[in-house]
């Protein structure tokens, strides 16, 4: 298969513009393509992935994938997709924003490769230096405000409002397109559904400013946008955004992002974020027909990703956290496992100086006074890093410290503290 078919087969196309020509282009030629990512956060997170995902496939096909670092329309920001306005931020905080997208982006792609090698531009680097007249002047012009208003991005804010800043975002990233056609020879933009409208407006823009009968092959292509089968947004937990930082998302809490997905959606999501083929693909689909207890497309899903974003040491680890949690283990563990199983139990900062068990239990509110804490020791309720203790003299030692610093408390079946001895 072609990479637009082998697209196809994966259900990762939404829209493309003149398919038998894209697809005749991209069989002729080494493309230059781009797909952009504005600095809103200092992470990207999974959402993110499916673009930049798209860019890596097409770079895996031959081609040469840019990373368009939003710094200039970071400070805009974009009305596609949102029913209110963002937050703006200040120049320094964006810069920031995009030197970190930057970092991560270079763990998706290649940019070592001396044939196609990835590159990262940033649009603040030609939208920072227009002149307000200029830009009205040659680039403005071409943009009738009918035509703006029948976009998405904009229909769908009319009714709350949308500022004249978010209003002209369209122009701006119709200008990203017309620069990397003519500086990088870039003919082919990729993004999110939400962007059909502006990635169209691109094509348009380029082709009013060429002289008239040039020949011009620009296209664009969309990926859709991905739900989750119980209809709650794909990479939003209970705790918020799945992220690619480790700091913000620990490897462990990734990895069990992408083994808890319901086995609706696990098949789609294989095919939309791995490399794996399509064969395969279609064989871990018949495991979960026939064994579903087995759970390994579950497991090759959360794998793949945990290794591609982070690392083979990071997803090592990660299976060692939740092997441990399920066999009792604790003790298994170091002191940097401990903090990523357990980031978001009840946490008790404790001097390390001798503790009664009983007298622990109170002063680290597991347990509500000393005598519902002599109860649940004596009851086998309190458990010291997986073990049962039922000794009511129990002393406190550097033994029940792992990495001479961490000790998890469990009382009863699934209430869990950690005790910091800093």
């Amino acid at each position: 298969m072609d990479i637009i078919q082998d697209l196809q087969a994966r259900g990762l196309v939404q829209q493309m513009t003149d398919e038998a020509n894209l697809k005749a282009h991209l069989a002729e030629n080494t493309v230059t393509l781009y797909c952009g990512f504005d600095p809103t956060a200092d992470s990207l997170h999974i959402g993110h992935l499916v673009p930049g995902m798209m860019l890596k496939r097409f770079q895996q096909a031959g081609h040469r994938p840019i990373a368009l670092i939003g710094g200039g329309t970071g400070m805009i920001g974009d009305p596609s997709g949102r029913s209110d306005e963002r937050q703006l931020n200040d120049t320094k905080t964006v810069m920031y924003f995009s030197e970190q997208l930057t970092k991560q982006l270079a763990k998706i792609l290649d940019f070592e490769n001396e044939d196609n090698g990835a590159v990262a531009r940033n649009n603040a680097d030609w939208l920072g230096s227009l002149s307000l007249i200029d830009f009205l002047r040659d680039t403005g012009k071409h943009f009738g405000i009918n035509y703006m208003l029948a976009k998405d991005s904009v229909q769908s804010r009319l009714e709350n409002g949308i500022s004249f800043t978010e209003f002209t975002y369209m122009i701006l990233q119709s200008y990203d397109f017309m620069n990397l056609f003519e500086q990088e020879n870039c003919t082919l933009q990729i993004g999110g559904s939400d962007q059909w409208g502006n990635i169209t407006a691109g094509m348009e823009l380029i082709r009013r400013s060429r002289a008239e009968g040039d020949e011009i092959k620009v296209f664009g292509l969309t990926v859709p946008l991905i739900t989750k089968a119980d209809g709650t947004k794909f990479g939003k937990t209970a705790g918020g955004a799945v992220w690619l930082d480790p700091e913000k998302t620990t490897p462990y809490e990734f990895y069990q992002f992408w083994i808890n997905a319901d086995d609706r959606d696990v098949i789609k999501f294989l095919k939309y974020f791995t490399f794996l083929s399509l064969n395969e693909i279609n064989q871990l689909e018949q495991s979960l027909q026939e064994a579903p207890e087995q759970r390994k497309p579950h497991i090759r899903l959360a794998e793949e990703m945990t290794k591609l974003v982070h690392s083979e040491e990071a997803l090592a680890q990660a299976k060692r956290i939740s092997n441990a949690l399920f066999s009792g283990e604790i003790k298994a563990l170091n002191g940097e496992e401990i903090q990523q199983g357990f980031k978001d139990v009840p946490t008790v900062k404790l001097e390390k100086a001798p503790h009664a068990l009983v007298d622990l239990l109170v002063e680290a509110g597991i347990s509500p006074s000393k005598r519902q804490a002599r109860e649940d020791i004596q009851n086998g309720a309190i458990y010291i890093n997986g073990e049962r203790t039922q000794e009511l003299q129990y002393e406190f030692s550097a033994n029940d410290r792992i990495d001479d610093q961490y000790t998890l408390i469990r009382r009863g079946k699934k209430k869990y503290f950690l005790l910091d001895f800093n």
